[in-house]
């Protein structure tokens, strides 16, 4: 399999905080579909302390949204 697709993900909202469920519950099958893993790999909200309900524990956090956008190591940036 090829290098992992590098996601940023900015706002973690309802619809944010599915597709990072989605990408945790469902990695591997979306990696096999796809011939390449899904890697969040930063994020992005309004408050970091705010209780969401999944591991965000190796994802690096970013303040502001701009940052996360313009980051060398991510491919795919996603506003929500």
């Amino acid at each position: 399999m090829s290098q992992p697709l590098k996601l940023g993900i900015a706002g973690l909202g309802t619809v944010g905080m599915g597709l990072v469920r989605l990408i945790q519950e469902h990695g591997t099958r979306m990696a096999l579909a796809l011939g390449r893993e899904l890697q969040i790999v930063g994020v992005s909200a309004r408050s970091r302390q705010k209780k969401r309900g999944v591991e965000l524990a190796g994802i690096a956090w970013f303040e502001e949204a701009q940052r996360l956008a313009v980051e060398p190591s991510i491919d795919v940036f996603v506003e929500l």
